[in-house]
Protein backbone atom coordinates (compact mmCIF):
# COMPACT_ATOMS: atom_id res chain seq x y z
CA UNK A 1 0.00 0.00 0.00
CA UNK A 2 0.93 3.55 -0.75
CA UNK A 3 -0.15 6.78 0.32
CA UNK A 4 -0.34 9.20 -2.68
CA UNK A 5 -2.65 12.29 -1.47
CA UNK A 6 -1.28 14.20 -4.27
CA UNK A 7 -2.89 11.66 -7.34
CA UNK A 8 -5.98 12.59 -9.05
CA UNK A 9 -8.72 9.67 -9.30
CA UNK A 10 -10.46 8.96 -12.29
CA UNK A 11 -14.24 7.92 -11.50
CA UNK A 12 -14.59 4.10 -11.17
CA UNK A 13 -16.69 4.26 -14.72
CA UNK A 14 -13.60 5.44 -16.28
CA UNK A 15 -11.77 2.21 -15.14
CA UNK A 16 -9.69 0.02 -17.47
CA UNK A 17 -10.26 -4.05 -17.33
CA UNK A 18 -7.43 -5.96 -19.03
CA UNK A 19 -6.74 -8.67 -16.17
CA UNK A 20 -7.14 -11.67 -15.06
CA UNK A 21 -10.37 -10.44 -13.09
CA UNK A 22 -13.01 -7.77 -13.89
CA UNK A 23 -13.93 -4.36 -12.72
CA UNK A 24 -16.72 -6.21 -11.80
CA UNK A 25 -15.35 -9.28 -9.48
CA UNK A 26 -13.04 -6.39 -7.94
CA UNK A 27 -16.41 -4.28 -6.79
CA UNK A 28 -17.79 -7.20 -5.46
CA UNK A 29 -14.86 -8.38 -3.59
CA UNK A 30 -14.60 -4.08 -2.26
CA UNK A 31 -18.46 -4.64 -1.09
CA UNK A 32 -17.03 -7.13 1.86
CA UNK A 33 -14.91 -4.32 3.03
CA UNK A 34 -17.24 -2.28 5.29
CA UNK A 35 -16.54 0.51 7.68
CA UNK A 36 -16.80 -0.55 11.38
CA UNK A 37 -18.67 2.09 12.35
CA UNK A 38 -21.60 2.91 10.31
CA UNK A 39 -21.61 -0.97 9.23
CA UNK A 40 -21.68 -0.27 5.28
CA UNK A 41 -19.61 -1.23 2.41
CA UNK A 42 -16.62 0.93 0.48
CA UNK A 43 -18.26 1.18 -2.84
CA UNK A 44 -21.83 1.84 -1.32
CA UNK A 45 -20.17 4.92 0.67
CA UNK A 46 -18.01 6.20 -2.37
CA UNK A 47 -15.08 5.67 -1.09
CA UNK A 48 -13.62 3.95 -3.88
CA UNK A 49 -13.05 6.49 -6.76
CA UNK A 50 -10.77 4.08 -9.21
CA UNK A 51 -10.19 0.81 -10.03
CA UNK A 52 -7.91 -0.57 -12.57
CA UNK A 53 -6.87 -4.07 -13.63
CA UNK A 54 -3.84 -4.76 -15.36
CA UNK A 55 -2.85 -8.40 -15.70
CA UNK A 56 -2.29 -10.12 -12.43
CA UNK A 57 -2.34 -6.37 -10.72
CA UNK A 58 -5.31 -4.96 -9.37
CA UNK A 59 -4.73 -1.02 -8.18
CA UNK A 60 -7.04 0.89 -6.30
CA UNK A 61 -7.60 4.48 -5.45
CA UNK A 62 -9.80 4.70 -2.12
CA UNK A 63 -10.24 7.64 0.06
CA UNK A 64 -11.27 8.14 3.68
CA UNK A 65 -14.22 10.39 4.99
CA UNK A 66 -11.91 12.20 6.87
CA UNK A 67 -8.00 12.57 7.19
CA UNK A 68 -8.90 11.48 10.78
CA UNK A 69 -10.46 8.70 10.09
CA UNK A 70 -9.49 5.79 12.80
CA UNK A 71 -10.93 3.03 10.78
CA UNK A 72 -8.44 4.12 7.78
CA UNK A 73 -5.50 1.61 8.08
CA UNK A 74 -8.39 -1.30 8.85
CA UNK A 75 -10.04 -0.23 5.65
CA UNK A 76 -6.97 -0.31 3.28
CA UNK A 77 -5.82 -3.36 4.97
CA UNK A 78 -9.36 -5.67 4.33
CA UNK A 79 -9.45 -4.16 0.80
CA UNK A 80 -6.51 -5.25 0.28
CA UNK A 81 -7.12 -8.82 1.39
CA UNK A 82 -10.46 -9.09 0.07
CA UNK A 83 -9.02 -8.34 -4.05
CA UNK A 84 -5.84 -11.17 -3.14
CA UNK A 85 -8.31 -13.18 -2.29
CA UNK A 86 -9.88 -13.45 -5.79
CA UNK A 87 -8.53 -15.82 -7.92
CA UNK A 88 -5.58 -14.93 -10.31
CA UNK A 89 -4.98 -11.55 -8.38
CA UNK A 90 -1.43 -11.45 -7.56
CA UNK A 91 -0.66 -8.30 -6.55
CA UNK A 92 -3.05 -5.69 -4.85
CA UNK A 93 -1.90 -1.54 -4.96
CA UNK A 94 -4.47 0.07 -2.26
CA UNK A 95 -3.20 4.28 -2.74
CA UNK A 96 -5.25 6.70 -0.33
CA UNK A 97 -6.41 9.67 -2.03
CA UNK A 98 -7.54 12.98 -0.85
CA UNK A 99 -8.69 14.62 -3.96
CA UNK A 100 -11.63 15.52 -4.39
CA UNK A 101 -12.13 15.29 -0.76
CA UNK A 102 -14.83 12.75 -0.13
CA UNK A 103 -18.63 14.36 0.73
CA UNK A 104 -21.55 12.25 1.27
CA UNK A 105 -22.58 13.19 -1.81
CA UNK A 106 -20.46 10.28 -2.89
CA UNK A 107 -22.73 7.56 -1.15
CA UNK A 108 -24.81 5.51 -3.04
CA UNK A 109 -28.35 7.44 -3.13
CA UNK A 110 -30.16 4.95 -1.76
CA UNK A 111 -27.13 5.14 1.65
CA UNK A 112 -27.43 8.68 1.39
CA UNK A 113 -31.40 8.23 1.94
CA UNK A 114 -30.71 5.79 4.87
CA UNK A 115 -28.74 7.87 6.47
CA UNK A 116 -30.47 11.10 6.50
CA UNK A 117 -28.24 13.24 4.19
Amino acid sequence: MSDESAATPASTESSTTTGVVSEDQVKLALRRVKDPDLQLNVIDLGLVYNIVVEGATVKIDMTLTSPACPSGPELMTNAEQEVMALPGVEKVEVNLVWMPFWTPEKMEPRVRAYLGF
